[in-house]
């Protein structure tokens, strides 16, 4: 299996703290040693990297690592591949245009028959199950949607259907954004955590490194981060329940349920 990290915040924010312990995973304290990726926005396009080499020993990784883009919404993949062969255009996560914006989608799991889910502008460049479910789930809203809805929560319900249709297939974390939101659904394994003021230390459990967050953020910062499990070992972590959807905005949640029906309650 695959594991995903995710960043949603309301201030350009780097991710370097967590994409160090993730990096570690990538072929040195896991078994994900078949590529990775990182999609950091900036507005509405999206700044990407990728790599078929285990993040472990991935110099572009390192590069990311040391260099601190600073960003609102990040999603990061690291691989190990079970459908699809090692290759570039197999890495996740990966991009599409909707509206004028990038829609970007990482996942983790296998996905029985998904192949068959028949497709309409948007077709996959690799082979893997993870981007014909990417691709199905696009033209699903561009199909239902020519335009923007004008109430997010429409939109964001309209998602966590076509995810429970995707989840009855099989394992299906994902996350996904289009620039403003970032939705994290769980099959099987997802955890976030919200960190505000007061902030105090994090220490990674993957390598050997601990940051006073106190030091790095300003009284106002909100940074929320999403992860296939837990990277630090001195912080509680939500633990995701199996077919749930979070939707975050600025690194607050915005919506969150089975299917995000719980959307009209989380906005009024």
């Amino acid at each position: 299996m695959c594991e995903l990290l995710g960043m949603s915040a309301n201030v350009p924010t780097d991710i370097c703290f967590s994409f160090t312990g993730l990096m570690q995973r990538g072929g040195r304290t896991g078994p994900h040693r078949d590529g990775w990726g990182i999609a950091f926005y900036e507005g509405r396009g999206s700044r990407t990297f990728h790599d078929p080499r285990p993040s472990c020993d991935s110099e572009i990784a390192r590069l990311v690592q040391r260099y601190s883009i600073k960003s609102r919404i990040v999603i990061s993949h690291i691989r190990r591949a079970n459908r699809g062969r090692v290759c570039l255009e197999n890495t996740h996560p990966f991009t599409r245009e909707l509206w004028g914006r990038h829609w970007t989608f990482a996942h983790n799991g296998q996905l029985k028959g998904v192949k068959r889910l028949p497709l309409g502008a948007y077709l996959p460049i690799g082979s893997t199950d993870s981007e014909h479910a990417f691709c199905w789930l696009l033209g699903q809203v561009r199909e239902r949607f020519p335009r923007l809805p004008r109430e997010p929560r429409t939109l964001w319900r309209f998602i966590g259907e076509r995810a429970q249709a995707l989840h009855r297939l099989g394992v299906l974390n994902f996350l996904l954004s289009d620039s403003r939101h970032l939705y994290a659904h769980c099959s099987t394994s997802l955890a976030w955590i919200t960190r505000r003021a007061p902030f105090g230390e994090a220490r990674l459990s993957d390598a050997d490194m601990t940051v006073d967050f106190q030091r790095e953020t300003t009284p106002d910062d909100v940074v929320t981060v999403i992860a296939t499990r837990p990277l630090t070992t001195n912080e509680s972590w939500n633990v995701m329940a199996p077919g749930e959807l979070v939707v975050f905005e600025a690194g607050e949640v915005c919506g969150q349920g089975g299917s995000v029906a719980a959307a009209d309650r989380a906005t009024g």
